[in-house]
C-alpha cells in the first residue's frame, strides 16, 4: 500500500514528486468534487498585493490557511477556496510614486497625470502574480489560483458597491465632518484600524506652551479680581483656531497673580512656594469672555465665540487644568464645538501647512510652526514658559509622516452601533492566545468608533455616492465603465 522509503532522504525531490502528483491527477479539484453538496465550512481568502516580491511571512499565513482548510475538509465539510489579489490603495500607488521618484498628490497631478499614475498602479500590482503563483503551488497550498478575483475587475468592485447600497438603504453609511487622523504627505485620512497596526505610536518633541488670555468680561462674573486664563497646549500651532476654553465644573480653580489655573497645579505652573489669593469652583467660570491668543483667522459675524464652557473631560493630570478648543483639530474639541453652537476655523491646508490666510505663516509645515509661534506669543507677553514636551504620536504606516488631526468631511459606516453585539461575538471565540480576546483585539472593539471610509487618492474603488444640486444622497450600483 505504501511506497518504500529510501534511507537517504531528498525532501526537495519527495516534494516535487508530489506536487507532480497532485497536479497529474487533479488532486485539489477532485478533493472540492467529493465534497460538493456537504455541510459548508466558509473561507474567505485575505489577498496579497502582488507589486512586490512574496517574502517569508506570505508562506506563514498560507500555511495555517491551508492547514484549517485541509483540516474542515477532512471532516466532511465543504470549503471553498478562491485565490485573490488586492489591487487597489494607498501603498500601491506609494510604491509607484517611489518609482517614479516623486512624491505626494501634487506631484501625481501636474507631473504625471492621473491617467498615467492610474495605469502604471494597474500595471504594478500584477508585476509579480506570476512569482506568488509559483510560490503558491511550491508550498502545496490548495487555492483556485485559474479563476482568482483581482479588486479592480468591475465584477469586484460592483460587489463592494453592493455592501455600500445595503449599509446605505439600512442608514449605516453617512457622510459627517469629523477630526480624524490624516496623513499630509499622502493627503488622506486614515481609519482608526490603521493606527492599531504596530509601531505606528513613537515618540516625538514638540515644543510646547502655558499661555495666559485676557478676560473681557471679568466684571460680569464673581471671579475674585481674575484678569487672566492660563492654558497649556502641546500643539501651539492650533491656537490660531481657537474658540473656547473648556473647564470642569468639578475641579477647584485658584487666582495667582489674577491669572486661574487649577489649584493642584499651581505649583507646576508657577513653581513651588506660590500661594494663591483665592479659589472658587469651576462651574464659576462658565461663559466668561476672553481674548483669543490670536486673530488673524476670520471669526463668522454674529456668533458667540472665545468663552470658557463647561466639560467633564478636562484633568489635572497635567497642564494648566484649563483645554484651549480648536474644533479643526480635535475630535472632542469638534463635539463640544457642536454642542454649543462653536464655529470652527481651519487655516492648514490638505498639505499640513498654513495657507495665505494666516500670512505670517504661510507655507509653514505645522509642526514645524512651533517654536515661530511661541516666538510671537512671547513677544506679545502672553506666554507664560515654553519646554520641549517628549509624546507618543501616530505616524502614517505607509510613509512614515506624522500624523495630523484635522478636520474634513468624510463618509462613514457606523460600526459603533454593533458595539455590544460585536463584543459578546467576540467572548465566543476561542482565541490563541487567549489574552488576544479580552486583550488587544476586545480593547479595540470596546472602543470601537465609526469607520472612516472614504480616501482622497487616486487609485482604489470610488464611493457610487451621488449628490444632487439640493444636497440629497443616492447610493448607485451602474458601472459606468462598460458602457464606455
Amino acid at each position: 500500500m505504501f511506497r518504500p522509503v529510501s534511507a537517504e532522504l531528498d525532501f526537495v525531490a519527495l516534494e516535487e514528486a508530489e506536487l507532480a502528483r497532485w497536479r497529474t491527477n487533479d488532486v485539489f479539484t477532485r478533493s472540492m468534487k467529493h465534497r460538493e453538496g456537504a455541510e459548508p465550512w466558509v473561507f474567505y481568502e485575505g489577498p496579497p498585493t502582488a507589486n512586490g516580491k512574496p517574502g517569508l511571512h506570505h508562506v506563514w499565513a498560507r500555511v495555517y490557511k491551508d492547514l484549517f482548510c485541509r483540516y474542515q475538509t477532512m471532516q466532511g465539510r465543504y470549503v471553498a477556496r478562491r485565490a485573490g489579489w488586492d489591487t487597489h490603495g494607498l501603498p500601491v500607488e506609494v510604491q509607484v510614486e517611489k518609482q517614479l521618484g516623486i512624491s505626494g498628490k501634487k506631484a501625481i497631478v501636474e507631473q504625471v497625470g492621473v491617467e498615467e499614475f492610474t495605469r502604471l498602479c494597474r500595471e504594478s500590482v500584477l508585476t509579480f502574480v506570476g512569482e506568488f503563483e509559483r510560490l503558491t503551488e511550491r508550498i502545496g497550498y490548495w487555492t483556485d489560483m485559474e479563476h482568482a478575483y483581482y479588486t479592480f475587475h468591475p465584477a469586484y468592485v460592483e460587489s463592494v458597491w453592493w455592501h455600500l447600497q445595503q449599509l446605505f438603504e439600512h442608514g449605516l453609511l453617512y457622510e459627517d465632518l469629523k477630526v480624524i487622523p490624516y496623513c499630509p504627505r499622502c493627503g488622506t485620512a486614515l481609519s482608526s484600524h490603521e493606527l492599531g497596526q504596530p509601531e505606528v505610536y513613537t515618540d516625538e518633541v514638540d515644543e510646547s506652551a502655558y499661555v495666559r488670555l485676557v478676560i473681557t468680561d471679568a466684571n460680569e462674573h464673581d471671579l475674585a479680581g481674575a484678569t487672566h486664563l492660563a492654558v497649556w497646549t502641546t500643539t501651539p500651532w492650533t491656537l490660531l483656531s481657537n474658540v473656547a476654553v473648556a473647564v470642569n465644573p468639578e475641579i477647584t480653580y485658584a487666582l495667582v497673580d489674577g491669572v486661574v489655573v487649577a489649584a493642584e497645579l499651581v505649583e507646576s505652573v508657577f513653581g513651588a512656594g506660590v500661594t494663591p489669593s483665592a479659589t472658587f469652583p469651576g462651574s464659576a467660570l462658565a461663559g466668561v469672555h476672553y481674548e483669543r491668543p490670536f486673530t488673524d483667522a476670520t471669526l463668522p459675524e454674529d456668533v458667540d465665540a472665545c468663552y470658557v464652557v463647561l466639560a467633564d473631560y478636562v484633568t489635572i493630570e497635567e497642564g494648566t487644568g484649563l483645554v484651549h478648543q480648536a474644533p479643526a483639530f480635535g475630535e472632542i474639541d469638534r463635539q463640544v464645538a457642536r454642542e454649543h453652537g462653536l464655529p470652527t476655523l481651519n487655516p492648514v491646508g490638505p498639505d499640513g501647512k498654513f495657507t495665505a490666510e494666516i500670512k505670517w505663516l504661510e507655507g509653514y509645515d505645522v509642526r514645524e510652526a512651533n517654536p515661530v509661534i511661541n516666538d510671537e506669543l512671547e513677544r506679545r507677553g502672553t506666554l507664560i514658559r515654553r519646554l520641549d514636551y517628549n509624546h507618543s504620536l501616530p505616524h502614517c504606516w505607509r510613509c512614515g509622516t506624522v500624523l495630523i488631526y484635522w478636520g474634513k468631511p468624510s463618509w462613514y459606516v457606523a460600526t459603533s452601533k454593533f458595539r455590544e453585539k460585536m463584543l459578546a461575538e467576540n467572548s465566543t471565540i476561542d482565541w490563541h492566545p487567549e489574552h488576544i480576546r479580552d486583550g488587544r483585539f476586545g480593547n479595540w472593539l470596546d472602543n470601537n468608533v465609526d469607520w472612516a471610509l472614504s480616501r482622497d487618492r487616486f487609485w482604489g474603488t470610488p464611493l457610487p455616492i451621488w449628490r444632487c444640486p439640493d444636497d440629497h444622497f443616492t447610493c448607485c450600483l451602474l458601472y459606468t465603465s462598460r458602457c464606455v
